[in-house]
């Protein structure tokens, strides 16, 4: 590849890095995660759901609202992909 072409391509990703709400994506041993949300954060979790046959989707909450979407990979680690603020639950029996 060229120089240029690859100055380009920093040049456009840099953006990119700069708007994430987590500058980078921490990942570590599922159970290491699994502690880290539970005593370091004060989180639960509150949803889980399958992504294929090698990946488990959960959402994490704290008292304060903060939200965090974990992914669970089948090799033992695990990633914060996503963070948030404002979690809110809904009964699906509240009509409202």
């Amino acid at each position: 590849m060229s120089r240029r072409f690859l100055i380009a391509c920093a040049c456009l990703a840099s953006p990119a890095w700069a708007a994430s709400p987590i500058g980078e994506v921490v990942c570590s041993p599922s159970a290491d995660m699994q502690t880290r949300m539970e005593r370091q954060y004060g989180s639960e979790m509150q949803a889980s759901g399958l992504r294929g046959r090698e990946q488990v989707m959960e959402v994490w909450t704290d008292p304060q609202g903060d939200w965090t979407m974990v992914v669970r990979y089948a090799s033992g680690t695990s990633c914060i992909v996503a963070m948030g603020e404002h979690w809110t639950e809904f009964d699906p029996d509240d009509p409202a």
